[in-house]
Order: C-alpha cells, then structure tokens, then sequence
C-alpha cells in the first residue's frame, strides 16, 4: 500500500508550514506494530532568497556612510584641536590672583610663587630688607611669578599690585614692587613717588634692563633677586652704585612668531586639512565603488 501525494498537499505549492508525511514500505505491511518511519520534511525557500540576495546590496550604503561619519569626526576633531585656544588652567589663574588677594608679607620681603628662590636667598634678603626698612623706613617687596594670565607684560602686573597692597598714595608712597616672571625672563619694578625719588631712574632703568632679565635669561633667579635688591638699597643709600651683570652674547629670544614661520605653519596646516578632507570622502567612495564591481 502507498501513500500518493496530490499536487495540492505538496510543500512546493502550499506556502504553510508542511507536515511530515509517513511512508509505509510493502515489506513491512504485514507487521503493523514494527513499521519503519521515514520522515522527509518538505519546506519552501521561495521568499528567502529575494531577502538573502538584496541584503549585500542594502548594507552597501550603511557602510558607505559609516565610512564618511568616521571621516567627519576625525576631521572635526583635528580643526578643533587647532582652532580652539588653550585656555589657561585654574592653577596658573589662582596662582596669579592669590598674591594679589593675599596682600604684602608680614614676616618676610618675598613672595615667591614661582619656586625658585631658596632659603639662602631669601634669609639675605630679609635680613638686608629688614635693614633698610628700620633705617630709612622704605619697604622693597619681591615678587616671582610663573607666568602671567591677566597683563600683558610684568610693568602693568607690578603697577596693579602695588595699587591692590597699598590703596592710597600715603600707604604706598615709600613701597616698592619687584616682579621677576620666570616664563618671560623679564622683569619690572614699580613704587611709590619717595621710592621713585630716592631710588632715581637711571638705577630702575638699569635693574630693569640688565639684573633681572639678563640673568633670568640663564635662570640664575636667585643671584637676578639678591643683585637688584642690593642695587636698588645702595641707590636709597646714597652709596655707588654696584653694576649689573654686563651683557654677553645672550640675545633674547622672542617668544612672538615671524611673519614667515606664520605663513608657513599656515601652508602646513591646509595641507593637512586637505588630506583629511580627501580620507574623509574620497576614499571611503573608492571602497565602495570597486566593492560594487566586483559583484
């Protein structure tokens, strides 16, 4: 006996789900509790293969776009890395401040914010400014300060600590500020109308231009500190005056870019942001053109 199957019950022509149809051999007819089963299901792949063979061709543009979003993004980022000014950090900014807020020191002529000063420098100095304060009642404050955020150069930062310590023209008529900035290897001195006076302005012009800066250029901080104090004390004191370093071949660099390094950093840089823009679009467009094809 055979089981015939009709054109209508086979899985090739009905899309539902088919049953396992039995097939029952003649040789095991008579036994009905033994009979061997051989199961053959039957299943359609008629509506897989359209899904199968459109798949490549719809991930095609996802991964085109994928590529140029990674370009993008790395092309933003290198323009903002460029573009984008380095503010200056908390520290450098309360740094700065914080001796302005701070006032004048009560126990010592020195505020070395920098760090470069050592006890040595600052024991002389006290004991030589101490000296002068209790002989000719004239104060000379020390300043050093890593670089500065909020002035363009060391005068206008000594002029605004001198008016932030001392208010009024009484309080700050016989005071004086020494600022070294050890970044810009430069330095300034400011004081009062009697501290002007008594020191005189060829010795503050001298100080300024050959003391502090000529030996901050080889970061000799602590022997540019201890010379002017001892240059601007012997001025108070009527003595001669004892020299600065004299210049050797030390030219001072400036730390502002010439017209031609700019332009050629200029160069540089469209280059650079001309290569991004082609990483970014061209070659992802180039994949996916010899991606298609191959196919």
């Amino acid at each position: 006996m055979e089981t015939i199957l009709y054109p209508h019950s086979s899985p090739l022509f009905n899309l539902k789900p088919s049953s396992s149809k039995v097939l029952f051999f003649p040789s095991n007819q008579p036994k009905s509790t033994s009979l061997s089963l051989i199961t053959r299901p039957v299943t359609s792949n008629l509506k897989k293969q359209p899904s199968e063979s459109a798949k490549p061709f719809l991930s095609l543009p996802k991964s085109w776009l994928s590529h140029a979003h990674h370009g993008l993004a790395a092309l933003a980022l290198s323009l903002a890395l460029n573009f984008c000014p380095v503010l200056p950090t908390n520290s450098a900014l309360a740094s700065e401040f914080d001796v302005l807020n701070g006032g004048p020191p009560q126990e010592s002529y020195v505020v070395d914010d920098a760090g470069v000063l050592s006890r040595v420098t600052k024991s002389d100095l006290k004991r030589l400014l101490s000296d002068l304060d209790s002989r000719k009642n004239f104060r000379i404050n020390f300043i050093t300060v890593r670089k500065l955020t909020s002035k363009a150069d060391a005068f206008e930062y000594a002029d605004q600590v001198l008016e932030r310590w001392y208010p009024t023209v009484e309080e700050g008529s016989n005071k004086g500020i020494v600022v070294l900035v050890t970044s810009q290897k430069e330095g300034a001195v400011t004081g009062g109308p009697a501290f002007v006076q008594a020191v005189g302005d060829t010795i503050l012009d001298a100080t300024v231009s050959e003391n502090l800066p000529v030996l901050a250029t080889e970061e000799k901080y602590n022997e540019a500190v201890f010379s002017s104090a001892k240059r601007l004390v012997a001025a108070i004191d009527g003595l001669p005056d004892p020299g600065g370093p004299s210049f050797k071949d030390n030219k001072r660099e400036s730390n502002f870019k010439s017209r031609e390094e700019t332009e050629e950093k200029r160069g540089q840089f469209t280059f650079v942001v001309g290569g991004l823009l082609v990483i970014a679009f061209v070659v992802p467009m180039a994949q996916y053109y010899a991606y298609v094809s191959k196919k």
